[in-house]
């Protein structure tokens, strides 16, 4: 990564840590968590999967969130290997300490681009969809908040997710066609 953008990065994570409020920290890390392991848009995505109407939404994230744990997190992180920005931005001070040592790019934020895109275009009501997506940029920003993600590392979740959600419901779109008579 170049130095700029990583200057600009860390930058970025210190003035957010200068405007932190001690009201909303526990409620962002509260947040936050609930993105541990895909936790909360898994959930969310099960209970999709209990109706008819809202079955291929369910399932479609689910896809989708596998799809980006094996990129992100079982590939791209490892390959990368970007250190967590506590450990090279002076004075950067988070909230939380993930266990997994590597940064790039955000897992919390892929799992949840994943799952809101595949809800936003499949769920039979649009501002459903539209709730994911703005959860989905909370997630993001709750990761800079807390200090545990370089904005970098957020936009190429959000992308990462965004590639794998796409690349599900392509996939979906084949075999649906496939399935049906001529």
């Amino acid at each position: 990564m170049p130095v700029w953008i990583q200057e600009i990065d860390g930058a970025l994570l210190l003035f957010l840590q200068s405007i932190r409020l001690s009201l909303l920290d526990p409620l962002v890390l509260c947040y936050t968590h609930l993105g541990d392991a895909g936790v909360l848009w898994i959930v969310l995505s099960l209970l999709l999967l209990c109706r008819p109407k809202t079955r291929k939404a369910g399932l479609l994230a689910l896809c989708a969130m596998a799809l980006g744990l094996l990129c992100n997190n079982m590939i791209l992180k490892r390959l990368v290997q970007r250190p967590r920005p506590w450990l090279v931005v002076a004075g950067l001070q988070p909230l939380t300490a993930p266990p997994d040592p590597n940064s790039f790019p955000s897992g919390h934020t892929c799992a949840a681009f994943a799952a809101a895109l595949s809800w936003r275009h499949t769920l039979p009501w649009r501002q459903a969809g539209w709730v994911g997506v703005a959860m989905a940029v909370l997630m993001g920003f709750s990761r800079l908040y807390v200090g545990v993600h370089f904005p970098t590392d957020v936009l190429a979740g959000g992308l990462m997710g965004t590639l794998c959600a796409w690349a599900v419901w392509q996939g979906e779109r084949t075999l649906t066609n496939r399935e049906r008579p001529v």
